[in-house]
């Protein structure tokens, strides 16, 4: 199997998983970090591709499409892991736009190719630790763009390519003590 079908396999795996959970809800946000190089089988920000990142973005294309989530994809760190979002989500969210264009040398090739594929793009400095859910794909770092308290999720796959993956989401935090109640008993 070439490389760009198993990513669409391995991707596609991913995205149905998603899809059998309950974790994502409309109009959140999920952010993604990438290194294409990684998928790929070598040393992050060395050898990305606009191709890998086409397949990746279909499939996300499609868990977005099926959830009605926002998708932030993650710049590399020489764009200060900036994110490419819509712009809709970037006003909805109350995000603050730099003024940058992600290209492969620098933002990587999955937010460059993200930010020429989106309807309405916009590049924000940070999503202010508002993601509900996200991918992390290459081990990237994506943690800081996550509402605490972050869950990590156990899936079936590890991998997408030669990239090992992480995947979260968040849940509110529980407060209180021994006393506290988190389940609403009128919700049954």
């Amino acid at each position: 199997m070439s490389l760009n079908e198993q990513v669409k396999t391995d991707l596609g795996e991913i995205v149905d998983e998603w899809l059998a959970t309950e974790y994502l809800q409309e109009d959140e946000l999920f952010v993604i970090g990438c290194s294409t190089s990684e998928v790929a089988g070598k040393k992050i920000g060395t050898a990305g591709t606009e191709d890998i990142a086409a397949r990746i973005f279909r499939e996300l294309n499609r868990l977005k499409q099926e959830t009605k989530i926002q998708l932030a994809f993650q710049c590399c760190e020489h764009l200060n892991r900036a994110l490419v979002v819509e712009r809709a989500a970037a006003k909805a969210f109350a995000l603050d736009e730099v003024t940058v264009i992600p290209v492969p040398e620098a933002g990587g090739s999955m937010a460059s190719f993200a930010y020429k594929h989106m309807d309405d793009p916009v590049v924000v400095e940070s999503l202010k630790a508002k993601a509900h859910a996200g991918l992390d794909i290459g081990e990237t770092m994506i943690a800081m763009h996550l509402k605490p308290v972050v869950v990590p999720l156990r899936f079936s796959k590890k991998y997408i390519g030669e990239a090992r993956i992480g995947l979260a989401r968040t849940r509110p935090k529980l407060i209180g003590g021994e006393r506290a109640v988190y389940k609403d008993s009128r919700s049954n």
